[in-house]
């Protein structure tokens, strides 16, 4: 609903959407303090910050899921107000989300027009209609997608591209990308990148929510920094680095990210896996894990890198080969067994698999070891209360109240809670799966810093990560997967990009340096 008030029209008379004094408080929290943006017809505009620092928050009062506190957007220099994202849409305003609002069961110009199907006289579906539209929108963008297939056939990155597709049959102006390189591969992230250059020639603004400072200053005209609630800097990205942009989100200097990382005694195996097979999946896969190691598995998504953790984990049926802890042959036939065996297994997908997002932090954290707090037959809650707390200040869980849902925690503090639980558990192997992924700059450091006191401590840490860098600067060793193989593993001098990649496209294979 757009109020007349001349009073605030802008000073600058090329911004399309602007938010004046935007404040938001939660409670007593102030989450959001006078934020003054002005975004321009036309431009991608990055929005950066750590997890906690209000981008999300802010997102939601522009699409209308939150109301401000205070403070007013504008569109074209006219005061809005818009109390839902059903209103947003009406004016112009959508959103791409990290989790995707699309039924697997039907097509892809059925969900294209989800919510805005044409309808014939009879009030049935005008398919004929529908699929043209949808041929012609898709052509228009320069996207090749097939609209008559099911949306559950399709790969991660073309339902992303059938979630922009909707949003702009609704004539959107303003496309809001949460997150979208979050599951992609770095061929995909191109694709959304042409189709993101396509879109502002054609005069889509586009605000892009990332932690990727790489990915942002690829395809970000300027860039927005938030932190704690406040508005830091807003600048051209070709007056930024990413170090600067790094520095202003965290407030300090960024020190090293990766901590040194230790040589550990090449006879002390904890864990040895030969010939492990699983059905159509993983073939002969073979390695060694040392104690106290932090050891690498790297490769292309679809390599069976998360499939051969599950298949150790008791998670998936193995068909072949032997898995030994301690020189001592395993038998994992549920995960029960595996973290009976001192295994524990921290899932890429954090919300499906990892945290019960409506508990909180110490229903989270004791999850897994609730019979440890049995007094009697009943859970001493005192002692229970007492550990979560002390969890909470060794991993620096930030949180609103002891009693919060984790649904309200940022990306970082949920991953804490759910390294804390297996924690917990005192495991002697702790496999870590997409550690960071769609997490913030600070969270990272200190998830590597607390994987790195692990290995200290003695416990054995595998990281299966998509982040080169990550993989590069945490592991002693690296293994690399191919297609459910095990093409090689490095170690030493030979850890960087180039070896990895040879080795996960094929043009190096089954070669060992550690």
């Amino acid at each position: 609903m757009v109020k007349e008030n001349t009073s605030k029209k802008l000073a600058s008379g090329d911004a399309l959407l602007a938010v004046r004094g935007i404040t938001k408080e939660f409670s007593t929290v102030k989450v959001l303090d006078q934020i003054d943006l002005d975004i321009r017809a036309g431009e991608v505009m990055g929005l950066i910050g750590e997890n906690g620092a209000g981008k999300s928050t802010l997102i939601k009062i522009i699409c209308g899921i939150y109301q401000p506190t205070a403070g007013s957007v504008l569109l074209n220099g006219q005061e809005v107000s818009i109390r839902d994202y059903g209103e947003a849409k009406a004016l112009g305003i959508s959103i791409v989300p990290q989790e995707f609002n699309l039924i697997n069961t039907l097509t892809v110009y059925e969900n294209i027009f989800l919510g805005n199907e044409v309808l014939l006289r009879s009030g049935l579906l005008d398919k004929g209609t529908m699929r043209r539209q949808a041929i012609e929108q898709l052509q228009q963008l320069k996207m090749s997608l097939n609209v008559n297939r099911l949306v559950g056939d399709l790969s991660v990155a073309e339902k992303q591209m059938v979630e922009i597709s909707k949003a702009l049959m609704l004539h959107a102006r303003i496309l809001i990308m949460d997150e979208p390189t979050t599951t992609l591969t770095g061929h995909e992230v191109e694709t959304l990148f042409n189709l993101m250059r396509e879109l502002k020639r054609q005069g889509v603004t586009i605000i892009f929510v990332s932690h990727k400072l790489k990915e942002v200053k690829a395809i970000c005209d300027r860039v927005t920094v938030l932190r704690d609630g406040l508005l830091i800097s807003v600048d051209p990205i070709e007056e930024v680095k990413e170090e600067d942009l790094a520095r202003k989100m965290i407030g300090r200097d960024f020190t090293q990210v990766f901590p040194a990382k230790k040589i550990r005694d090449k006879s002390d195996l904890i864990l040895e896996v030969n010939n492990l097979g699983v059905k159509n999946l993983i073939y002969d896969a073979s390695f060694s894990l040392r104690r106290g190691e932090i050891l690498g598995f790297a490769g292309l998504v679809g390599a069976g890198r998360t499939e051969l953790f599950e298949a150790i984990m008791g998670l998936r049926r193995v068909e072949s080969g032997t898995i030994a802890i301690d020189g001592k042959e395993a038998k994992i036939r549920h995960p029960r067994d595996a973290v009976d065996l001192g295994m524990g297994y921290i899932s890429e997908d954090r919300q499906g698999k990892g945290i019960v997002s409506n508990f909180d932090v110490t229903k989270n954290i004791t999850l897994i070891t609730l019979g440890n707090y049995k007094k009697h037959l009943l859970i001493d809650f005192k002692k229970e209360e007492k550990r979560a707390e002390e969890f909470k200040k060794t991993f620096r869980i930030v949180a609103a109240s002891q009693k919060a849902a984790l649904r309200f925690f940022s990306g970082g503090n949920q991953q804490k809670v759910y390294l804390a639980r297996w924690v917990e558990t005192e495991p002697k192997i702790l496999i870590f799966d997409e550690p960071t992924r769609g997490i913030d700059v600070n969270s990272k450091r200190e998830i590597y810093e607390f994987i790195h006191q692990l290995a200290e401590r003695g416990v054995s840490c595998v990281i299966i990560s998509s982040e080169m860098e990550e993989v590069i600067g945490l592991c002693s060793r690296v293994y690399v997967m191919r297609e459910g193989t095990i093409a090689g593993c490095l170690s030493d001098e030979h850890i960087n990009e180039e070896e990895i990649m040879f080795h996960a496209t094929g043009i190096k294979g089954r070669e060992a340096y550690g």
